[in-house]
């Protein structure tokens, strides 16, 4: 359904709440700020769908004059639902680009999905706080015939779910030895000691050894895509596509034809650091590694990328995991398909000490580092008191007679920085996403000529050029044969055009490359070359014989 403004002061009324608040919006917010969008005359709000809860799936479209002939780059977040940054980025975006960049609708459709998660983004702005990735679709995500028996429980009663740890002699898990508010695994290959186990905090209610392995949450969203479709794993779902949001929004990309790239805001990450080429794994029937021309486009835009932003990435090596959208967005839709968490815990330079003591003429032991050591070390440098739950004792019964505590990392702390934070992320990608705008296939016809040829006949030759860095056709786009090709047409009837085709197809042009083509036409007046495809934009010429 489309949503249309209801009055024009309520743009003004909707917009200063969102200017004077200090944490991530809340599902209500967002609604309005959509709202707000969508009372400019250039964005259009359509609700693909409602969820299991009952939220909306929103599609933002941002576009002027032909929209749909105007190549397009798509927006994602909220694929977790525990990013809240990704739902903040996308909304961002939008309205800095419909406040400050309507230049760029000149050329460039934009097609906005802010959140995909919205079941699982609630929990945030829970009573209780934990990093949800389902919907509200009620699973029996450990297939023993109950339905979210074993949920996560708050045995402190501080609001958020955190972990426990419970000494042990047969624990896998020992203190940081830089920072004992951290855990680190105990390595048995070198004979290093465990004196914990470490769960997720809560009972073992169905007795069966876990903890928390049917939580009352359904299917996430970025785990129940088609490419490498995690097949009986937790929140995966029964099949691929199996929830109502994931279908409309698969439909309704499938429509947009003038799609060219993605930008999903993820934990994957192929932006700081391009994917990796396998030529085996690229040459297979079923292909599950991005194709060789395409890592030299990864490669172009993570440049861009690391260049417009300037935070530089720390231990990120998530580049995809099965059932992923953004994976999906490349291999099984053909388009550009680029991730970023947008955010990462700043790298806090930890000395290492390699001078002799003076005394033991020995070595100091060199500093472990781990993400979770290397988070706390940036917090306590950025007076970030409210990011940890200090280790208090419980009683559990699980544990009769051990020692159990709870506490950790706050949920979403790690993934998400402080909300004074994000203005200045958003910026730079909105920035990011202008720039890779501008790299976008470019059709030109250049080197026009007209011959007469005598007894009323006339020679049209021309180079269709691609005046752009990026091709019109990823590798495994054309591979796929599922984006359209590039269509020539000359506006005269078959008769009159005695050489060449009145419909030529072009399976991809490169950056800058160019091609001559050439007819020869019989007659005189007016004849228009239309040549192009919607992901690729149209280049039109006029020629009077």
């Amino acid at each position: 359904m489309q949503i249309r403004p209801y009055l024009t002061f309520l743009m003004g009324m909707l917009f200063f709440p969102i200017i004077a608040q200090n944490n991530y919006s809340t599902i209500q917010q967002i609604n309005q700020r959509l709202q707000t969008l969508n009372s400019d005359k250039l964005a259009s709000l359509t609700s693909l769908v409602k969820t299991e809860g009952g939220q909306d799936i929103w599609a933002l479209r941002i576009g002027n004059g032909d929209f749909e002939n105007k190549p397009a780059i798509a927006i994602v977040g909220g694929v977790e639902g525990y990013h809240v940054l990704s739902v903040e980025l996308a909304l961002q975006f939008a309205e800095r680009l419909v406040s400050n960049h309507k230049e760029v609708l000149e050329t460039t459709t934009f097609y906005i999905f802010p959140n995909m998660s919205p079941d699982a983004y609630a929990q945030y702005h829970s009573n209780l706080k934990y990093e949800r990735r389902g919907n509200a679709a009620k699973v029996d995500h450990d297939r023993d015939g109950s339905v979210s028996e074993d949920p996560y429980e708050d045995l402190n009663n501080d609001g958020f779910i955190t972990q426990m740890r419970v000494e042990s002699p047969m624990g896998n898990h020992k203190l940081h030895p830089q920072d004992a508010r951290i855990l680190i695994k105990s390595d048995r290959s070198k004979g290093e000691d465990g004196n914990y186990l470490v769960y997720s905090e809560g009972f073992d209610n169905d007795k069966d050894g876990s903890f928390n392995e049917d939580p009352i949450e359904g299917i996430a969203f970025n785990k129940s895509l088609t490419y490498k479709f995690p097949v009986f794993e937790p929140f995966a779902g029964d099949y691929p596509v199996s929830q109502q949001e994931s279908r409309a929004l698969l439909d309704y990309l499938f429509d947009q034809w003038n799609i060219f790239a993605f930008v999903t805001f993820s934990p994957a990450n192929n932006l700081s650091e391009p994917l990796k080429y396998n030529a085996q794994e690229a040459k297979k029937r079923i292909v599950s590694s991005i194709q060789e021309k395409d890592v030299t486009i990864n490669k172009m835009v993570s440049d861009l990328y690391n260049k417009t932003i300037s935070q530089k990435a720390f231990q990120q090596d998530n580049q995809g995991t099965d059932g992923d959208f953004f994976q999906w967005a490349y291999f099984h839709f053909g388009r550009l398909s680029f991730s970023t968490p947008g955010w990462w815990v700043p790298e806090v330079k930890v000395e290492n000490p390699e001078e002799a003591d003076e005394k033991s003429d020995k070595l100091t032991e060199k500093p472990t580092v781990t993400k979770k050591s290397n988070f706390m070390a940036w917090a306590d440098s950025e007076g970030l008191t409210d990011v940890f739950i200090p280790w208090s004792t419980v009683n559990h019964p699980d544990f009769p007679n051990q020692k159990v505590e709870v506490g950790g990392i706050k949920p979403f702390a790690l993934h998400n920085p402080p909300y004074k934070m994000v203005d200045s992320i958003a910026l730079e990608h909105t920035n990011f996403i202008l720039e890779l705008a501008k790299m976008q296939p470019k059709l030109e016809f250049h080197n026009v000529k007209v011959e007469n040829l005598g007894s009323g006949l006339n020679r049209i030759t021309a180079d269709l050029y691609n005046n752009a860095p990026l091709p019109t056709h990823s590798e495994l786009g054309e591979r796929s044969r599922w984006l359209r090709k590039i269509r020539i047409d000359i506006t005269k009837d078959k008769e009159e055009v005695l050489a060449g085709n009145t419909i030529n197809l072009i399976e991809k042009m490169d950056a800058f490359e160019s091609k001559t083509m050439s007819w020869i036409i019989k007659g005189s007046g007016n004849v228009e070359i239309k040549a192009g495809a919607a992901h690729a934009g149209f280049a039109v010429l006029n020629v009077k014989l």
